[in-house]
């Protein structure tokens, strides 16, 4: 137990520093998490040994994973189903570029470029076509995109990218048997009904009993979770349609988001970024820099050329169509799942699975950072809320007391 409070104490002093260093630099705090991580990973190897952060430890994966599976679900209650019927056209034709592109484009680069199999060429394209919902979602929380209709555009091509990927994993990889009709059945069931309990739950319980729409939704997600991995598939994939579904409930109760998104951003996630950074073995990227670098610029570059002129229609202003094309060419969770499966299948040696993860991570960074740093739309930007004037606070603060009293604990 004390090298479980020893490693997790290590952990949160990380997530501080790079807390810190994200608003010093204004930059995304998932960036700075994953940067912290990978400097993190080549120090322990370094000076103390492969396994001294822990990063391979049970109990910090299913927290990773955990992260991983509620910011997903977030990111699809952020996605009005009103406007996603607006914008079903764009997100549609965005998502599906956005797949296709890197897809064909990594696939022939690790083929005919670098050397490699047919089916490890196909797992990069696969595992270089993502579009990082965790990350994404993140840069939209901390500028407030995910309020507007630009940010929930953005997210809503996301997804339909990532099921892109999905579909493809599975379709040219995994074998569609028993456990995938059981599972599919399972959730189709189970996220159906979910708004209907949901609701219900709502009304009986959940001003008299401790928090138990969040007891719900966990329950959901992690009981999904099990059974998709045990179908051969990834805990986050049904996270994101659940999220969508109670996209409606969470619009009427933003202070159960904000709760939830607290337990989220402030402990979850930074296990899954500093994790994921930490993965990154920085003496095999510098033994072959130029396979990384190819990599690299045939998934960006991929990406880049074939969304930009896909998002002109849609998007007329110069720092818009920039932004949204950056956005677009990050990677990181589905990214990291698809190159794992193919190194845990034996489709990719560990050298080749090295080289994917760092460029899903590398993709992850500098996308966004030159998308921050040089293009972001800031006539986009939400307004800030109104400050609270002194005289006013006094009010302010009983008037909620009333309320939390009232209504207990959720």
């Amino acid at each position: 137990m004390t090298e479980t409070f020893s490693i997790a104490a290590l952990w949160l002093a990380l997530a501080m520093a790079a807390t810190i260093l994200a608003n010093h630099l204004r930059i995304s705090m998932a960036l700075t998490e994953i940067c912290v991580g990978v400097c993190a990973g080549a120090i322990c190897e370094y000076f103390i040994g492969p396994e001294s952060l822990g990063a391979n430890v049970d109990w910090l994966r299913f927290l990773a994973t955990s992260g991983a599976v509620l910011l997903t679900f977030l990111a699809g209650a952020e996605l009005e189903p009103a406007v996603l019927r607006v914008k079903l056209k764009e997100v549609t034709v965005v998502g599906l570029v956005g797949f296709l592109a890197p897809f064909l484009g990594c696939a022939a680069v690790a083929y005919y470029a670098l050397g490699w199999g047919r089916d490890a060429s196909l797992l990069a394209g696969v595992a270089l076509s993502t579009t990082s919902m965790a990350v994404v979602y993140a840069v939209m929380l901390e500028t407030g995109f995910n309020r507007t209709e630009f940010g929930k555009g953005i997210l809503g091509a996301c997804f339909i990218n990532d099921l892109g990927t999905v579909i493809a994993l599975g379709l040219i990889f995994a074998p569609f048997t028993q456990k995938t009709v059981i599972f599919l059945a399972v959730s189709t069931i189970v996220i159906g009904t979910l708004p209907f309990v949901t609701r219900m739950l709502t009304r009986r319980y959940a001003h008299r009993t401790a928090a138990i729409r969040t007891k719900w939704v966990l329950l959901v997600l992690f009981g999904l979770g099990a059974l998709a991995l045990w179908s051969g598939s990834e805990a986050v994939l049904p996270a994101y349609i659940a999220g969508m579904v109670l996209a409606g409930a969470a619009a009427q109760d933003h202070h159960w988001v904000r709760r939830l998104r607290t337990l989220t951003i402030g402990f979850l996630t930074p296990f899954y970024f500093i994790r994921a950074g930490s993965l990154v073995s920085l003496p095999a990227i510098l033994s072959a820099p130029f396979i990384f670098f190819c990599l690299l610029g045939g998934k960006v570059g991929s990406k880049i050329f074939g969304l930009y002129p896909v998002i002109a229609p849609f998007r007329q202003e110069r720092n818009e169509r920039w932004y949204y094309t950056l956005m677009m060419s990050t990677g990181l969770t589905f990214g990291t799942i698809s190159a794992l499966y193919g190194f845990s299948h034996g489709i990719v040696s560990r050298e080749q699975y090295s080289f994917l993860v760092a460029v899903v991570i590398a993709s992850a960074v500098v996308p966004t950072m030159i998308a921050n740093f040089a293009f972001l739309p800031k006539h986009l930007l939400p307004e800030p809320a109104e400050p609270v004037l002194p005289q006013e606070a006094g009010a302010l603060a009983a008037a909620v007391a009333e309320e939390e009293e009232g209504l207990q604990d959720e």
